[in-house]
């Protein structure tokens, strides 16, 4: 297997995460609901020399996700690297823990985690088969220490990380490597938080690549630039 599955793709984390692993020669498959989008972002890394392919699913729609999974394995002849990190903050209430009803945050858990829950069983099964593969996923460093204004996502955060340390902790010792990154800066300058520091998406990226290739019995790396 010689691909990297991104789900959430965009212009930013996506991008980096696709470039910086299909330097290294990886087929790069983008996954998130806006087709045109992604054909964007193909046409981009074609021009730059890096093999890579659409396939347009929403995470809430199980089935659709699953589906573009298996085409994107079927496309490229498997998934070696999956990386979970969907983010729709112009669809999302933000609310505080005194102002969250339960919908708030079921909607977060139902993107964060179930959608990660749903596209970990589709690509798992053919890695526990070849005793090989990677499944990175991202929160915000809210999922370590939440802020009040973002309390409904950084439960949901919380939540996929429990998880996926878990996860790491099953998987331990079948050559699959599991990992949570939770990013605590200010990517491209932009945050709710003023107090975070800057950083770009392709520095962040770096870090993707160490977990895959060098640090695969680390469960966790909080980046702080």
């Amino acid at each position: 297997m010689t691909s990297i599955a991104i789900i959430g793709a965009g212009p930013q984390m996506g991008m980096a995460i696709a470039r910086t692993f299909g330097s290294q020669g990886l087929d790069v498959a983008l996954i998130s609901r806006n087709r045109e989008k992604l054909d964007g972002l193909v046409a981009t890394l074609t021009a730059e020399g890096i093999t890579a392919a659409a396939f347009p699913a929403d995470v809430l729609d199980h089935g659709a996700l699953t589906q573009a999974l298996k085409d994107a394995a079927t496309r490229f002849g498997g998934i070696d690297v999956l990386e979970y990190s969907p983010l729709a903050m112009e669809s999302t209430v933000l609310a505080t823990p005194a102002d969250s009803d339960p919908s708030h945050i079921q909607r977060e858990i139902e993107v964060q985690l179930y959608g990660a829950m749903a596209a970990t069983k589709a690509v798992l099964p053919a890695m526990r088969e070849a005793g090989a593969g990677t499944l990175l996923y991202t929160t915000g460093a809210g999922s370590l220490d939440p802020l009040p204004m973002v309390a409904n996502v950084n439960a949901a955060a919380a939540a996929l990380r429990n998880w996926v340390v878990n996860l790491h902790k099953e998987l331990d010792g079948t050559g699959i490597q599991v990992a949570h990154v939770a990013i605590d800066v200010a990517l491209g300058g932009v945050s709710i938080d003023p107090n975070l520091r800057a950083a770009t998406p392709e520095a962040v990226s770096s870090v993707y690549w160490d977990l895959h290739a060098t640090k695969r019995d680390q469960a966790e790396i909080v980046y702080r630039g």
